[in-house]
């Protein structure tokens, strides 16, 4: 298989010029195996400080660094469909703006692709820090063959998106990403699971990922739960899960979402939800 392949990105005015550097610089700088296109979508009007990081980009990055503007912020599933578009190479890898990639992310990833060309979409663990990627708190660990992520999927979303590449046409098929509050991505897989995709996750962490206390209070809410739940009604539509499997899935949705407040969310996440332990640690 043909080693070329985009990243995609998008940014909006509230990421940091400085972790939009650093997450810059692990996807092309610090890679083993680089990228041949990196697309960044700016989602809407950004501020005059990301401006001036994304030219001191463009200019390190010259040919490999292609902006796409849209007028104004419409959310990350419009701004990845679009994305993913302007994407020339068939295989696409996501990425964050304030996320850190570790050295051999795309090397292991794409060697999965190149031993097995009908996986349509390889993700990895993630390794959840908090200001420094040596204060790691949490790991999400996710299944690793093809049969296990399906399983799962219909209990929670089995692939960490900012850890993913996929191949570019597979996507298109099922309609490119689409608008789904904060679960843009788990909507996308679901709808590749019906259309017979093969799915992998290589079983160690490939992306630092930025957490803090009010990524939970974003997991909680009516807003948040609803769209939860709406997740779970396509699933029971679709054949998916039982009626037993949805009841179950909206119940413990609806305490840890609704009834628990932010510090003992966190305290589920952490201790339940995520391996609390120090993962191998990826060269950055």
């Amino acid at each position: 298989m043909n080693e070329k392949f985009s990243v995609l990105m998008s940014v909006y005015y509230k990421e940091n010029p400085i972790y939009l550097k650093e997450a810059m610089e692990s996807i092309y700088d610090r890679q083993i195996l680089k990228p041949t296109e990196i697309v960044l979508v700016e989602d809407g009007k950004l501020t005059e400080e990301l401006y001036q990081e994304i030219t001191r980009q463009k200019e390190k990055l010259k040919n490999i660094l292609k902006i796409v503007k849209l007028e104004k912020n419409s959310g990350l599933g419009k701004a990845l469909n679009v994305g993913v578009l302007n994407c020339t190479n068939e295989l696409i890898a996501r990425m964050d703006s304030d996320d850190i990639s570790c050295s051999e992310r795309f090397l292991k990833q794409i060697e999965c692709f190149k031993n097995n060309e009908n996986i349509d979409i390889v993700g990895s663990n993630i390794s959840e820090f908090i200001n420094d990627v040596n204060n790691i708190v949490g790991i999400r660990n996710v299944y690793e063959n093809d049969i296990d992520i399906k399983k799962d999927m219909k209990k929670r979303c089995s692939l960490n998106h900012v850890t993913v590449i996929f191949k570019k046409s597979k996507i298109l098929e099922v309609g490119n990403y689409l608008e789904w509050f904060c679960n843009e991505d788990y909507y996308l897989w679901l709808r590749l699971l019906k259309n017979n995709a093969i799915f992998k996750n290589i079983s160690e962490s490939l992306v630092f990922v930025r957490v803090g206390m009010e990524m939970y209070g974003r997991r909680g809410g009516m807003k948040y739960f609803k769209s939860e739940a709406d997740i779970q009604k396509y699933m029971l539509e679709n054949k998916m899960i039982t009626q037993t499997e949805y009841f179950r899935n909206i119940f413990v949705r609806f305490v840890v979402q609704i009834l628990l407040p932010n510090w003992l969310r966190k305290v589920i996440y952490l201790k339940i939800l995520r391996k609390n332990i120090k993962d191998k640690k990826c060269q950055n």
